[in-house]
């Protein structure tokens, strides 16, 4: 014992008389000796975050085949984003509890719903039923100081993303107001028969993290949207969508606006659902089809869009973690007992569900008369990419550039600032909530994780969290858009 004692005194009077003369000297003989050199500044290393964005910038490429022709539809409108307890608050409205409603038909309805999910931190959407009660509040939404108008409606922010790409021609249909016509890039195309003489509105309220209204507290930023919109309600211009492919020929078309129906009621859904997948079923087969879901909260409809009509005509899907869980629930699926996700949703549980999805309800085995083989899901912390073996190329460059334009747009930022973002996913996970099951990690470096469950493989990817978001409204949409740009098929089969 006191042989090592005396070493460690030596080695210490040792380098102690070489600082001196050399204060570098030190530290080239800690690396020689392999100890820690406890004297290095934590600014001289890089962060987990910084060593993430790095990586992201090497790896993310752009796939060999690239989509020169988008179209794009069939729900857009103008976005008034404001703050949600502000809003309520200059409408006299007092806090008090929550409960969701599926459809909104007053102020209390509104409220009770706001509430709900602001508590738990949620994205949600919902119509609202008289028409003179959501015009009061717009006008309110309009005139609050600090109301700003954007594009809005997931097709039209989709489009608006891949615009930004100057080799990529979109075509966007959907009711197209004066206002949102203004606000659109200018290498959209957009028909004639997609325009109209007024805009229809959809209004956003916004919450931040640790935002406080009476006893509700939000646990992280997010945003709760409603309106009400008999044009998109109808897809009303999805005829026009289908009709406009022929004459544009795409590489590629992108579907969302299923959402706005559920709102009309189950007679009317009913009858224009069948109508809708009639009419994409016109859609040439070798063109892919991505569907962007949104939130839903009625069961019986999400299980026709699922099992009975439209999911099996699609190849591609984009959704959350609140939309997984719902499609679960609705289809009695993996971990359908949950109510809701405490806190980040479980990779493993995740993982579950998009298997699942995939076996069920897609083409994960080669005599299934289903198209689905891509499901793109995103949740705060991480994003995965789960496909089906041989029909889908380049996804680990796709999850990781979906995950990037989420740490940069909800900062309001063109690219990642390593400073302004933090790591909330865990880099250590399971491949399913139940055994078999393999533990997993992310390299920080690499920041991709694949795995393997039968014939789908699964890209994980996390997200670098904006400390302070900017705005929340689009993330889904510009993600989703971002991770098609780097997604190219393998086979070039009947979908």
């Amino acid at each position: 014992m006191w042989k090592k004692a005396s070493a460690a005194a030596l080695l210490a009077l040792v380098v102690g008389y070489f600082y001196q003369g050399s204060p570098d000297l030190p530290e080239q003989i800690l690396q020689y000796l392999g100890l820690p050199n406890f004297q290095s500044s934590p600014e001289s290393q890089d962060s987990l975050e910084q060593v993430i964005s790095t990586a992201w910038e090497t790896l993310i490429t752009l796939p060999t085949r690239q989509w020169s022709k988008v179209a794009v539809g069939v729900n857009a409108c103008v976005d008034v984003v404001v703050s949600g307890v502000g809003l309520l608050q200059a409408m006299a409205v007092d806090p008090g509890s929550g409960e969701d409603h599926e459809v909104l038909h007053s102020k209390e309805d509104l409220k009770e719903a706001f509430i709900h999910f602001m508590e738990r931190g949620a994205a949600a959407e919902r119509f609202f039923s008289d028409e003179e009660a959501f015009q009061r509040i717009a006008r309110a939404a309009a005139e609050y100081p600090g109301a700003k108008l954007y594009v809005g409606g997931n097709a039209a922010l989709i489009g608006q993303k891949l615009a930004s790409y100057p080799d990529l021609t979109v075509l966007l249909c959907g009711p197209v107001g004066p206002k949102l016509h203004e606000m659109l890039d200018e290498q959209i195309v957009v028909p004639p028969d997609s325009l109209q003489e007024t805009d229809e509105y959809h209004l956003i309220l916004e919450y931040k993290a640790g935002e406080q209204w009476g006893s509700t507290q939000a646990p992280q930023a997010n945003r709760f949207i409603f309106s009400h919109d008999v044009s998109n309600g109808e897809m009303s211009s999805l005829e026009t969508f289908v009709a406009s492919l022929d004459e544009f020929e795409p590489d590629l078309v992108v579907l969302s606006g299923l959402h706005m129906m559920e709102g009309q009621g189950r007679e009317l859904w009913e009858d224009r659902l069948s109508e809708a997948v009639l009419v994409i079923s016109d859609i040439r087969g070798d063109i892919p089809i991505h569907l962007e879901l949104a939130s839903m909260t009625d069961k019986d409809y999400m299980n026709s869009i699922m099992q009975e009509q439209v999911m099996p005509i699609v190849s591609s899907i984009g959704l959350n973690e609140q939309e997984l869980l719902f499609l679960s629930q609705a289809g009695d699926g993996p971990h359908a007992d949950l109510d809701t996700w405490k806190g980040m949703p479980d990779v493993g549980r995740v993982s579950d569900i998009l298997l699942w999805i995939l076996e069920q309800h897609g083409r994960s085995e080669p005599s299934s008369e289903a198209d689905l083989t891509r499901i793109h899901f995103h949740t705060l912390a991480y994003h995965i990419l789960a496909t089906v073996d041989g029909y889908w190329g380049n996804q680990a460059a796709a999850v990781m550039a979906g995950a990037r334009v989420a740490s940069s747009q909800a900062c309001g930022l063109q690219s990642v600032d390593a400073s302004k973002v933090e790591l909330k996913a865990p880099l250590e996970f399971h491949s399913s909530h139940s055994e078999p099951r393999e533990k997993l990690s992310l390299n920080p470096a690499e920041p991709v994780t694949v795995w393997r469950r039968g014939n789908v493989t699964f890209h994980l990817t996390v997200v670098l969290v904006c400390k302070q978001p900017l705005r929340t409204v689009g993330l889904g949409d510009a993600i989703s858009a971002e991770g098609l740009v780097y997604s190219e098929i393998i086979t070039q089969q009947p979908f």
